[in-house]
């Protein structure tokens, strides 16, 4: 694969150290298209060689698009954690649509969008 014109931060919410987890899986493709990633997940300490941090709050940098792996009863905590973030935009994948948040969103001015962050890198739509 080819790297992205513009390489992003991207922070995996939800990081996963195992391989057929799809949240595992989009750290690897985004890594293959050469963003940077900040994978996140409570209780994990690595993820494809990656140092995982704890919770929104523990990432230091500015985040271009945050993307989800949580279902809505985990986001719902979250809000806002997420909106604090203030990432370039949200993506929802699959499963974890939350109206709650996504208006919470809407009223921050942060762009959201429900989609697959796996076919985005693959259709070069990312």
């Amino acid at each position: 694969m080819s790297p992205s014109p513009s390489p992003q931060c991207v922070a995996v919410l939800g990081a996963s150290h195992k391989p057929e987890r799809y949240s595992n899986q989009a750290i690897r493709l985004l890594l293959e298209h050469g963003h940077r990633v900040v994978p996140v997940h409570p209780r994990l300490d690595m993820a494809e060689g990656l140092p995982v941090v704890p919770s929104l709050e523990a990432i230091s940098e500015p985040v271009d698009t945050l993307t989800l792996y949580v279902g809505p009863e985990r986001s719902a905590t979250l809000v806002d954690a997420i909106v604090r973030l203030r990432p370039g935009r949200v993506i929802f994948n699959p499963g974890t649509e939350n109206p709650t948040l996504e208006a919470r969103l809407d009223a921050a001015g942060i762009p959201h969008e429900r989609a697959c962050t796996l076919v985005l890198l693959r259709t070069g739509q990312f």
